[in-house]
């Protein structure tokens, strides 16, 4: 295991979710509901942005690793997967729509898996509805962390309601299309 600084950027990722999850465990004492929501949106937000970076630096630096291309999807995963979880918990998101997108992400990530067994690892990869489907849920996930109405008239609820719905629709169409390449695969190699 290399570590160099994007795979340090990733570990920070992973070390962050124990954090973000336990802000909506800390008493009403010592963090409002408000400032609960606020410090877990600034954390989620932060490894977002930490996902993009430790990317760009990977390859801006010519630091990439084949640990660092395994750890960081699963990072992202984990990040998003226990944002959706503390979301279901709070009342904020359906347990459907958690279920669809973390479901979709294990399913990919199995798949990915398999083809790349079978020597076929390059003919499923990220499609622009992924992209797409990814750039909705990070958009969603931290308004409906934030929660509070921004303003008299800015309401993250909704808009990131609207936002996960979109992601999960885009979910189970770029599933769709990452099975339509993958089964003609599993039935030759079955």
């Amino acid at each position: 295991m290399s570590l160099n600084l994007p795979n340090v950027l990733t570990w920070m990722r992973i070390l962050a979710i124990p954090l973000f999850v336990g802000i909506f465990y800390f008493p009403p004492a010592w963090l409002s509901q408000s400032d609960q929501n606020l410090i877990a949106t600034i954390i989620f937000t932060g490894a977002a942005v930490t996902d993009w970076l430790d990317g760009y630096l990977a390859r801006a630096l010519k630091q990439t690793s084949a640990f660092g291309a395994f750890l960081d999807p699963v990072a992202d995963k984990l990040m998003v997967a226990a944002a959706l979880i503390v979301l279901v918990h709070l009342s904020r998101l359906d347990a459907l729509i958690a279920f669809i997108i973390i479901g979709r992400e294990i399913t990919i990530s199995a798949l990915r898996e398999w083809m790349a067994q079978i020597g076929r690892g390059k003919g499923l990869a990220v499609s622009f509805l992924g992209k797409l489907k990814t750039t909705s849920q990070m958009a969603a996930i931290p308004l409906l962390l934030y929660h509070d109405r921004i303003g008299e008239r800015f309401d993250p609820q909704v808009v990131g309601t609207w936002l996960i719905y979109l992601a999960a629709i885009l979910t189970l169409w770029s599933m769709g299309y990452y099975l339509k390449v993958a089964i003609p695969q599993a039935l030759k190699h079955g």
